[in-house]
């Protein structure tokens, strides 16, 4: 499987990992200890199969225009998992400009290879991901932590692909800066 995301501006990027450390250190599988060097908070904008040399490079060219690109973060979301279980998501308030860039990105993925349909114009759902995969007694225990929670604004400021099946991250426009967080890994 290979993605196209946006990544966080510094202050985002401390925001929402904020956020991931108050469930990790309240009890709930958060994302805050995945160990990838190259993971940080992201908007998926795109997943397939394989994206060719050629449609990388055109979408390279659609997000090197577009980036900066504001973002509001507002409310909470939960995506089924497996059985029972649940993921728990800060949703992203989809501004015209981002569904503009998501349907220029898919515009040039356009004949990739098993495009995940959850991605896909008209289905897509942004956001950002909170959790791994809870129970309901985790994922209340998660609302109750975070309780009233608020909506944030910054920008994605950067985007970058990630090929599951080679482990790589490959960024697309240039990394604007890498936030320092201590005990983080950036690429």
């Amino acid at each position: 499987m290979q993605t196209i995301e946006l990544t966080c501006e510094p202050a985002l990027d401390r925001a929402v990992r904020a956020v991931w450390r108050q469930l990790a250190d309240g009890g709930v599988d958060s994302v805050a200890d995945n160990p990838h060097p190259g993971h940080r908070p992201h908007l998926t904008l795109a997943a397939c199969g394989a994206i060719t040399p050629d449609a990388l490079e055109r979408v390279r060219a659609v997000l090197g225009g577009a980036v900066p690109v504001a973002v509001r973060l507002s409310g909470l979301l939960t995506f089924s998992a497996r059985s029972r279980r649940r993921v728990l998501t800060w949703g992203v308030v989809p501004s015209p400009d981002l569904v503009d860039l998501h349907r220029a990105v898919w515009q040039e993925l356009a004949t990739a290879p098993d495009p995940d349909e959850h991605y896909l114009p008209g289905r897509w759902m942004p956001h950002l991901g909170l959790t791994r995969r809870l129970e309901p007694p985790a994922l209340t225990l998660a609302h109750d932590i975070l309780g009233r929670h608020p909506d944030l604004t910054g920008a994605f400021d950067a985007a970058r692909t990630f090929d599951s099946d080679r482990q790589q991250t490959t960024w697309l426009t240039p990394v604007r800066t890498v936030p320092e967080v201590s005990g983080a890994q950036h690429p």
